[in-house]
């Protein structure tokens, strides 16, 4: 039992999960706030968050096994009982440091907590006749019947997305990256070159007996913002007095780092759609100095601005499929249409940034997504229409660059979130406007 004043962390992860699959939220931010306000040791903000992200991740593997233990079907199951049988389950078949009868007497008491005798006596025989079978006893579908019905379970990813990637990225590494996935990654910051450097903040960090290595790919990131998304800001090879404007910018991380690669000279003008997004791009480019950032209310789609800036990044709203190691809930909320819904807003934000382009500059665009039609389809759809935008292969390792000019980071090959960018530079006899 946990000391008193003291919050389980079993009893902190049944309430983010069960936040999560009943609203919007996300369990980054949820989890977040919840130990921040919770009286825990570090070992249980570390359990915590193991619990969160090990539950979400394996969700579809743990519902397989369910779908055989549970005599009913499991959405008619309460969400609190449903997140109670995760959790419990979760910590017998993948935790072996947590003996099963405290992960089958929480999962109990967390049950009978949220809805009543009933429901603790439904847990408890269920987890327990899970405990008896072991995972030899319960069984995943046969490879050779269905070979990506058996990746689908076995490696806890929907079907339709298993069957997208097994199309477009080849069967040969489809299981490292569902593997990858279910393994949360490793964290990065980037030193603010506007207060100080990469080594200066390691050795701040080593003073403080916190170990950070630098990154292997992002020049001022420290890996323990994902390394990834500081790759794409790089792309815009800014230039101290250069004006850029980034169409799509809340939270405001690559402004920021914009305006460190501008050595605060310069202008970054953040544009977002909802007030509530520009007024986190104000607050984060006020927190970390960048004076030079200027965030403004507008639809990318249309932006209102008629001066053309030296660089326009597209970091387009996307699935969010390359991030499922820190979201492994976009997984299950993800459905397959929303990719073509997504591509075609990202197609209008493209053609409605592009005019902001001048003469001689540079367009990036960027997603944290690996969908095909999200990724290089938008780009050919764009240049299609749009000839004098001529694709530049990134200035970066060739490990992060496709044959064809673009970058591309992948869970499985980089240790990475999954990212897709684009650079296009605009002739310098030409003009959109």
């Amino acid at each position: 039992m946990p000391r008193r004043g003291v919050v389980d962390a079993r009893a902190v992860a049944h309430q983010v999960l069960v936040r999560v699959e009943t609203t919007d939220a996300f369990a980054d931010v949820l989890l977040a706030d919840r130990l921040a306000r919770a009286p825990m040791s570090a070992v249980d903000h570390a359990l915590a968050t193991r619990l969160v992200y090990g539950t979400l991740a394996w969700q579809g593997r743990l519902d397989h096994h369910l779908k055989g233990l549970v005599r009913m079907p499991l959405a008619d199951l309460d969400p609190p009982v449903r997140a109670a049988l995760r959790l419990g389950l979760y910590q017998l078949l993948f935790l072996d440091r947590v003996p099963a009868y405290a992960a089958v007497h929480a999962s109990v008491g967390l049950a009978r907590a949220a809805a009543g005798a009933g429901a603790a006596g439904l847990v408890n025989a269920v987890l327990r006749r899970a405990a008896g079978a072991g995972g030899d006893g319960l069984p995943l579908p046969n490879p050779a019947a269905d070979p990506l019905e058996r990746l689908a379970i076995e490696w806890s990813h929907p079907r339709w997305l298993v069957e997208r990637w097994a199309a477009e990225l080849g069967r040969d590494e489809l299981p490292r990256l569902l593997a990858a996935n279910n393994v949360r990654g490793p964290s990065a910051v980037r030193a603010n070159r506007l207060r100080t450097s990469r080594d200066a903040l390691r050795a701040e960090l080593a003073a403080a007996r916190v170990a950070a290595r630098p990154s292997v790919w992002a020049p001022d990131g420290l890996a323990f913002q994902g390394e990834a998304s500081q790759l794409v800001t790089t792309l815009l090879a800014l230039a101290p007095g250069d004006r850029l404007l980034d169409a799509c910018a809340a939270p405001g991380g690559k402004a920021v780092q914009a305006a460190a690669l501008l050595e605060g000279r310069g202008l970054v003008v953040a544009l977002d759609r909802r007030p509530g997004g520009v007024r986190r791009v104000r607050d984060e480019a006020v927190r970390l100095g960048a004076a030079c950032v200027e965030a403004a209310v507008g639809d990318a789609r249309r932006p209102p601005f008629a001066r053309p800036f030296d660089a326009v990044l597209v970091d387009a709203p996307c699935s969010g499929l390359g991030t499922l190691r820190r979201h492994p809930e976009l997984r299950w909320r993800r459905r397959a249409e929303d990719i073509a819904r997504l591509a075609a807003l990202q197609r209008e934000i493209l053609a409605g940034a592009a005019p902001l382009v001048r003469p001689g500059g540079v367009l990036v665009y960027a997603v944290c997504t690996l969908a095909r039609e999200e990724n290089e389809d938008v780009v050919e759809w764009f240049r299609t229409r749009h000839p004098a935008f001529v694709l530049e292969g990134p200035a970066l390792s060739p490990d992060l660059v496709t044959p064809t000019g673009y970058l591309r980071t992948l869970p499985h090959r980089h240790d990475l979130d999954g990212f897709f960018a684009a650079r296009l530079r605009l002739d310098s006899r030409a003009s959109l406007r």
